[in-house]
């Protein structure tokens, strides 16, 4: 199937737009809502749509930026519809923003981050290096350094645990990047023993990122 994919500034957002967003996330388990979605158009300066035949089939709200002077894509609430097409939407989410970030940061590896509630959420990892957290894994004092940094981005400062990553939730809907995989098999059971641990009605996730390797980005193989 093939794609209309446009990436805009936030700005330009339509409330018919969020509309469509809205019907999106209601069929997830992140439990959304046109209130939030609100929320991302003052908060966020990108938004990456995906159509097929004139329906909107997924969106992320973004941002490429520096923290500390590395180059970063930062993901916001993202929503995938649960269509049998939702691996290519994805893709196609992501394919676009890091065709940004290869103009907007040549030649330089890229931090991508995001919050997640869901071990599917991690498909969206898929040609990233270093991936935190990971299971099995004892990050490094670098890599809790970046949980905090990541946090306070996200506003949820003093709110994580740098050595899980774990985000406490406050109970209230938060932006995370919600994505289902057709097939659950396909999901890492060690993934889904990483995050069982989340407080769903406290709603917790997990900040986590990966590496967009320069060259990758470059050959458009990441």
């Amino acid at each position: 199937m093939s794609f209309e994919v446009e990436t805009k500034d936030c700005t330009a957002l339509s409330d018919g737009e969020l509309a469509d967003m809205a019907d999106i996330v209601a069929d997830g388990p992140a439990g959304l809502d046109i209130g939030l979605l609100s929320k991302q158009r003052d908060e966020w300066v990108l938004i990456t749509q995906v159509r097929s035949g004139g329906q909107l089939q997924g969106f992320s709200f973004c941002t490429l930026e520096r923290i500390g002077g590395t180059p970063c894509i930062l993901w916001g609430l993202v929503s995938v519809r649960r269509s049998p097409e939702r691996g290519g939407v994805l893709e196609a989410l992501r394919a676009d923003q890091f065709r940004k970030a290869v103009l907007a940061f040549p030649d330089e590896d890229v931090l991508v981050a995001t919050r997640l509630r869901e071990p599917g959420g991690f498909s969206a990892f898929g040609g990233l290096e270093d991936i935190c957290p990971r299971p099995g894994y004892k990050v490094s004092g670098e890599e809790r350094a970046w949980s905090r940094r990541l946090a306070k981005r996200f506003g949820v400062e003093g709110r994580v645990d740098d050595r899980t990553f774990v985000v406490k939730g406050d109970g209230s809907p938060a932006p995370v990047l919600d994505y289902e995989p057709e097939d659950s098999s396909d999901i890492d059971p060690q993934v889904v023993e990483l995050m069982a641990g989340l407080d769903r009605k406290r709603r917790d996730a997990v900040i986590a990122f990966g590496w967009a390797m320069a060259e990758r980005l470059a050959s458009g193989s990441v």
